[in-house]
């Protein structure tokens, strides 16, 4: 007996003791399977709209940020280009499925207020001051407010030309040709001379070759003169500081005229309501004289690069900074990201690390620019066209990015100075939330895609076709809008 009471602690002990060592195993498990998480880097996937088809060398530029980023945040990044043509149906379709998607390119112009409203975006107020501190201290403080919805901010802006102005841009070859001289023109009409030149003597090129709303004559002549709150659905007056139908304002009506005058003499493309080719790209296909376009600071020289030919323009209002300057082109983190504070973080980047931006926005130095002695680039010699091109506008921090040749070197102090002669909309930093009324907003988009772009290119009669897409606005509740756009507007004014 008592030798099998002995046999039986020491089979208690050796018990133990497995269990002791069973436990230190599973915590050194433990601790090891969660330092190898924490140690595994992140993918972050970015999608954003490409007006340029050479992404040739994304690849290469996008290995060469990754050894930044693993290097400072832990993290890779996937550059997803999407074009101008797909932008709208692909991002609803990342936005609404389960794709894996982190970072995508947002605008007041593609639906970012109510995308917001949605949820697709995820709020970012905390995940700014978490992870997010150095864009606090470089974007303006009323920039970030005037990306607010309910309350929130779903989007950072990047930092470019917050004003613009509006003005005509054209081959400077032929304007050199014909020998037009552009110091007499000083208004939009005084462009009729232009086109009848080039109408006459370059029977191959369209006059104007404008194919977007954002960009159409009546936009233009009308520029300064109302904010479109983004969706033209009631608009603010600069005059009255009041919300009221665009469509039926005087000014409205003479610009328009004025597209129908023009599309009828030829100046206008004519599939410039239903073309979804860009401006420059048909200058570029020799189909095109020039666009009219929102302007700023150099922007002759980006448009050298994009159309391959040498670019002239003409300013023809003055510099405005309208709410789209907070909200047109802002960074969001979507809903279905995995690691949004990771993704954060590289935001983070894209507003502070210098090397970073020059390759996202201009790709690898001594393949796709050189740099010249007084600190602007150019392309290395023997190269025509770079296989790299982004929209750098879009995103981060531009003034962090080297300024092209034929800008001036201290490019980014004039457009400093630039944003800062803007004439500020009197609804800047206002944000409309749609949702009281987003039956008659669905309802009156439909009546602007079947009316607006075809009155603003001249393809439609305003005779005609004006009272019309009125009546239609007014049956799908355009009044009802504009009075809840304008409770709201009253309500932020007092803040």
């Amino acid at each position: 007996m008592k030798r099998l009471k002995s046999v039986t602690r020491f089979l208690m002990i050796i018990m133990s003791v497995f269990l002791v060592l069973a436990g230190c195993s599973s915590k050194e498990s433990s601790s090891s399977n969660s330092s190898s998480s924490e140690n595994k880097s992140y993918e972050i996937t970015m999608a954003y709209l490409t007006t340029s088809s050479k992404v040739d060398d994304l690849p290469l530029v996008q290995e060469e940020i990754n050894k930044i980023t693993k290097k400072e945040i832990n993290a890779t990044v996937k550059l997803v280009p999407i074009s101008g043509a797909a932008w709208q149906q692909q991002q609803n379709l990342m936005l609404t499925s389960n794709e894996k998607l982190d970072l995508i390119m947002s605008s007041s112009f593609y639906g970012y207020n109510t995308q917001a409203a949605k949820g697709q975006y995820l709020p970012l107020d905390d995940l700014l001051q978490s992870h997010g501190q150095e864009v606090l201290k470089v974007v303006p403080k009323n920039l970030l407010e005037g990306n607010k919805v309910n309350g929130k901010i779903y989007g950072i802006p990047s930092i470019r030309d917050w004003g613009s102005y509006y003005g005509f841009a054209m081959r400077k070859d032929l304007v050199d040709k014909y020998k037009i001289d552009l110091s007499q023109i000083k208004t939009f009409t005084d462009l009729e001379d232009v086109f009848k030149v080039i109408k006459e003597n370059e029977p191959s090129l369209t006059p104007v070759v404008n194919t977007t709303a954002g960009t159409s004559v009546a936009t233009a002549l009308t520029a300064g003169k109302f904010d479109v709150l983004g969706d033209n659905l009631g608009v603010v007056s600069f005059k009255d500081k009041n919300i009221v139908n665009l469509f039926d304002d005087p000014q409205y009506v003479e610009a328009v005229k004025l597209a129908r005058k023009w599309f009828k003499a030829g100046y206008i493309i004519k599939d410039s309501a239903t073309s979804k080719e860009s401006a420059a790209n048909l200058v570029k296909a020799n189909k095109g004289f020039g666009y009219l376009a929102k302007m700023k600071p150099g922007f002759d020289v980006q448009e050298t690069g994009i159309t391959g030919h040498e670019m002239v323009s003409v300013k023809l209002t003055d510099v405005y900074s309208f709410t789209d300057a907070a909200t047109g082109f802002n960074l969001s983190i979507a809903r279905n990201s995995q690691n949004p504070e990771k993704t954060m973080e590289f935001i983070n980047l894209l507003y502070t690390d210098k090397d970073i931006m020059n390759l996202l926005d201009l790709g690898v130095e001594g393949k796709h620019y050189v740099k010249n002695t007084d600190g602007t680039i150019k392309l290395p010699e023997g190269v025509k066209e770079s296989k790299y091109v982004f929209n750098q506008w879009e995103i981060g921090n531009n003034f962090l990015t080297y300024p092209w040749e034929g800008n001036p070197a201290n490019y980014w102090d004039i457009m400093k100075k630039h944003n800062e002669s803007a004439v500020f909309s009197p609804a800047f930093g206002f944000t409309f939330n749609p949702d009281p009324v987003k039956t008659e907003i669905a309802a009156s988009t439909n009546v602007l895609n079947q009316y607006k772009l075809g009155l603003e290119s001249g393809t439609l009669d305003p005779e005609k076709s004006l009272p019309e897409f009125n009546s239609k606005l007014k049956a799908s509740g355009l009044e009802k809008i504009i009075a809840e756009k304008q409770k709201q507007f009253d309500k932020w004014n007092k803040k």
